[in-house]
């Protein structure tokens, strides 16, 4: 297996060992049959038996994962282990150029392992090996859940985090700490700990409605606008959190204005 783009610095020892595995995992199981070849296929799966598991003899297999290209399968490489107990598979194989894969009868290949402990090890190798890849993989193209491009920020008491008026350009978390908002110099609410604050703005396009005043010392995580909509949008939790934050400021100034009412 090779990923496609940016590889880890690893990854080209592992793929060398990875290669020889299966042949030495397979070694004493006969072909089922004759071997498979062919010159170019759009699609792999009319070509394979779900009953068996092929050995790359010769060529390239491409994988794509929704429509997405991630990695190659190469000569060495064994096909079909994820259709084992029913698993779907996620993978859409394809081949740009002759390809030629050996067929193994899935039961006989397992009664081997069975019999074998080194077999076995070489198969957990296998796995292993081609999970951290993948692994790796997904580290590299996850978009992080709460990684800010501009870090933390410490800031002491009394230093404003948001000046009311100002254009929105970041989303604000207090790490440590507590602040205040104000509006027109009022105090209309606290900014606790683990509270997402400044989002507002992000969403309506507008400018700051609030100022906001770090009350004691406190660490702040600064998120980019466009990270943090992005966020919203792929991690439900976020959203979540936001809902319940904009219910309690909604609640608290409803309960200000009670009061304002009953006090005139």
């Amino acid at each position: 297996m090779y990923l496609l783009g940016e590889q880890p610095a690893y990854a080209d020892a592992w793929v060398n060992r990875l290669q020889g595995l299966a042949a030495q995992m397979l070694h004493g199981v006969a072909p089922l049959d004759e071997a498979i070849e062919l010159e170019q296929c759009a699609d792999l799966s009319p070509h394979i038996d779900e009953t068996c598991l092929y050995l790359i003899d010769s060529g390239l297999l491409h994988a794509r994962v929704n429509e997405r290209p991630l990695f190659y399968l190469q000569e060495g490489d064994l096909v079909g282990l994820q259709q084992a107990h029913s698993l779907p598979c996620a993978y859409h194989y394809s081949c740009e150029g002759p390809l030629r894969l050996v067929p193994y009868s899935r039961s006989e290949v397992l009664a081997h392992l069975n019999q074998s402990t080194p077999a076995q090890e070489l198969l957990v190798e296998y796995l292993t090996g081609h999970t951290t890849l993948l692994c790796d993989a997904i580290t590299r193209l996850k978009q992080p859940e709460f990684r800010s491009s501009n870090g933390f920020k410490h800031v002491a008491a009394g230093e404003t985090l948001i000046n009311q008026g100002d254009n929105a350009d970041h989303v604000f978390v207090i790490i440590e700490g507590h602040a205040e908002a104000f509006v027109d110099g009022h105090k209309v609410g606290d900014v606790p700990k683990d509270e997402i604050f400044g989002a507002m703005a992000v969403f309506t396009a507008e400018k700051r409605s609030a100022t906001v005043i770090a009350s004691e010392p406190c660490t702040i995580m600064l998120i980019p606008k466009e990270q943090f909509l992005n966020l919203t949008q792929t991690n439900p939790r976020i959203a979540h959190s936001l809902i319940e934050s904009m219910a309690r400021r909604i609640d608290s100034l409803n309960r200000q204005v009670t009061r304002l009412i009953s006090a005139n």
